[in-house]
């Protein structure tokens, strides 16, 4: 039995955003954000559920899920793989843009309803030692939320350190299908008397997709690949020519004493190992 990787956007949407199995998200949700008692999220509506997008759609596409529940409050779920930087200047953008297009016409404000934002990120972005962090906008004097139609909450998985036999909650259980999904081989027997969980883990079972489905998600993987390899390239490059540069500014700084003392030019290039138009062109400057 071979696991998608839910990191996987593609992956991620197939077994989140499924509007025959919106008990997944549901879970997911009422976990994340601590909903209970008269919060609990009962039914939901999806605004974008899963298809398999087209290849030459995904260089413009975000595969984000977005939903509302029967309070019209509104929930956009992204996951993130990569430091792209600016992603809570990103996240900011989508959330106030859900907000604005709540209004189609007229200036009638109080039918605004509120949006959370769930980012899934595969990277560190903020300080905190928790791998989830809530955002809100808090008076700064009486640190009550007086503004509450926006709300952030971030998972940051390389914070999760949790084994199996330490999941305690729900929330534990996500994050660990999240993270290590894709490198089990058998649904653990900490999940199996949970029927969203073993939706999830049957929706990720690779052999039950369809050749669309396989060639999108290796796209995807392959694209993610290639860009870490050139972020990684540039980085060596960048690297090397500040080493070079560095080795320069160090043979000018020898060869500039080697000439206050009086050295001769070609002792100066055997020195340095600078070419004899830089040494000339330095002899002349001093």
């Amino acid at each position: 039995m071979r696991f998608a990787d839910p990191k996987n956007d593609l992956a991620f949407k197939k077994i989140f955003g499924d509007e025959n199995h919106k008990d997944i998200l549901i879970s997911f949700l009422n976990s994340i954000l601590d909903f209970k008692n008269e919060k609990t999220i009962v039914d939901i509506s999806l605004l974008n559920p899963y298809q398999v997008p087209k290849i030459e759609e995904l260089k413009e596409t975000i595969l984000d899920i977005q939903a509302t529940n029967k309070n019209k409050e509104k929930f956009i779920i992204e996951m993130q793989k990569k430091d792209l930087g600016d992603f809570a200047k990103r996240s900011l953008y989508y959330t106030s843009k859900a907000y604005v297009e709540q209004l189609n016409k007229g200036h009638d404000y109080s039918k605004l309803k509120k949006v959370y934002f769930i980012g899934i990120l595969n990277f560190n972005m903020f300080d905190n030692e928790s791998y989830i962090s809530r955002h809100l906008i808090i008076n700064q004097e009486t640190t009550k939320q007086d503004i509450d139609d926006f709300e952030f909450t971030f998972l940051e998985l390389s914070k999760f350190t949790k084994e199996l036999k330490q999941l305690d909650t729900i929330l534990d259980k996500w994050i660990y299908f999240i993270k290590n999904a894709s490198n089990l081989d058998l649904i653990p027997k900490e999940y199996e008397d949970i029927k969203e969980f073993k939706e999830a883990f049957h929706i990720a079972t690779q052999t039950q997709w369809n050749k669309e489905e396989m060639k999108v998600y290796d796209y995807i993987g392959l694209k993610e690949f290639d860009e870490i390899n050139a972020i990684k390239t540039a980085e060596r490059k960048a690297e090397k020519k500040g080493i070079e540069k560095g080795i320069e500014k160090g043979a000018i700084e020898i060869a500039i004493k080697s000439i206050k003392k009086g050295l001769d030019i070609d002792t100066i290039i055997e020195i340095t190992s600078l070419d004899k138009q830089t040494v000339q062109e330095l002899i002349d400057k001093i």
